[in-house]
């Protein structure tokens, strides 16, 4: 591996040379800009914006921008001079538990090389002392212009050594967290708890980039004339209407993808009821993102139904769970039931006949009162026309 820089550890007064080497490697895939007419790259030319014409690097110098946009100019000379003891040196100030650093501050990782066969002494020396103590030094150092802060660390039989980002560099995480009160039931910490259990660990070299290998097979389709791979579509991640129900449904689908059968007697109908109660309280309240509580009707709900076809109902169930003196009665009472049934159904089959010939009487002696009624009218009106015709004699007599 190629070094980056030269320099060595200060272990007291031991001084040990090493030769500092990128423990990462990026795999990213790049690309260039282009002219998107006719394919032509696109490149940048540093251009003096006073002179209007382009420079070369060894005509490009550092300078310093003022707050009123003034250019400071600043030489290596300039830097050369600055009281930096660590220019060469990673000097060590302190050892201190692994658990003290906090992992925000780490940055770019690297492996310290020993520096020849003089070093080989001094350097497992080291590497011994932080094994056995169980802890990590921490380092200050100079690199690319600028003194860091760095962590030294075993790994496997090599001294490594994390960048620290200086304390004042971490950010307070303020505003980030809820600023609601939001209170979690013991129900939703132990579907939590299984859902992670569900999950379990992982080797991490199993995990690879999956949009990495998706961007080369495009490129090697295109490359070789062929219509690139379509992506499969990625599933909506809506809203989550109840915490409850996600958490079910997430340790279900964590099971099937570790090949196991989920439950699904009734978990399953429980869940699907939890989901429909968190929709209807949600919908009542979409704009805020506070938790509703499920009501307590989900278990009565989700109680299995009786076998055969037959419903049972409200009397029954209230029989069976009577005290055991009163069996033998509940026992009578059923076995009187199916004959109730008939005679309720006789009586009320001749209430509806005896209501339909009562319904139909009166309807015909309606019908027959009109009738009277239209020929009482006719009568009348034979009676009207008769008296005027001999009225009408008499008057002409």
């Amino acid at each position: 591996m190629r070094s980056i820089w030269n320099g060595a550890i200060s272990f007291g007064l031991v001084s040990i040379p090493i030769k500092l080497v990128n423990a990462t490697e990026s795999h990213s895939i790049s690309f260039r800009q282009i002219h998107t007419e006719d394919g032509g790259r696109i490149r940048y030319r540093k251009v003096c914006e006073l002179e209007d014409r382009e420079v070369s690097s060894s005509e490009i110098g550092k300078g310093y921008e003022d707050a009123d946009g003034t250019i400071i100019p600043i030489t290596d000379e300039d830097l050369s001079h600055l009281p930096l003891p660590t220019a060469k040196t990673i000097e060590i100030v302190a050892f201190v538990p692994a658990d003290r650093i906090d992992p925000l501050q780490m940055d770019a990782a690297y492996y310290l090389q020993a520096g020849g066969a003089p070093a080989a002494k001094p350097y497992t020396l080291l590497r011994e002392a932080l094994k056995r103590s169980h802890k990590v030094a921490i380092a200050k150092y100079a690199l690319r212009g600028r003194e860091r802060l760095g962590m030294l660390r075993v790994v496997g039989e090599a001294i490594a050594m994390h960048g620290l980002l200086w304390p004042d560099e971490v950010r307070a995480p303020e505003g980030v967290a809820p600023d609601t009160s939001v209170t979690v039931r013991d129900k939703e910490l132990d579907l939590a708890d299984a859902l992670m259990d569900t999950l379990g660990e992982v080797d991490l070299e199993d995990l690879h980039d999956e949009y990495r290998e998706a961007v080369e097979e495009v490129v090697a389709a295109k490359a070789a004339g062929e219509t690139p791979p379509e992506a499969p579509s990625a599933p909506s991640s809506g809203k989550v209407l109840d915490l409850m129900a996600a958490l079910e449904k997430s340790v279900r689908a964590a099971k099937r993808s570790r090949g196991e059968e989920p439950e699904q007697a009734a978990s399953g109908q429980e869940t699907e009821e939890t989901g429909e109660a968190g929709e209807e309280t949600d919908r009542e309240s979409e704009s805020g993102a506070e938790v509703r509580h499920l009501s307590q009707r989900r278990s009565a709900r989700a109680a299995p139904k009786g076998t055969g076809g037959k419903k049972s109902t409200s009397t029954a169930t209230a029989k069976k769970t009577t005290a055991a003196p009163r069996k033998s009665t509940s026992k009578t009472a059923r076995s009187t039931q199916p004959a109730k049934k008939a005679t309720a159904s006789k009586s009320a089959a001749a209430t509806k006949s005896t209501a339909a010939t009562k319904s139909t009487a009166k309807k015909a002696a309606a019908k027959k009162t009109t009738t009277d009624k239209g020929t009482a009218a006719k009568g009348t009106t034979k009676k009207s026309a008769a008296k005027k015709t001999t009225t009408a004699r008499k008057r002409t007599a």
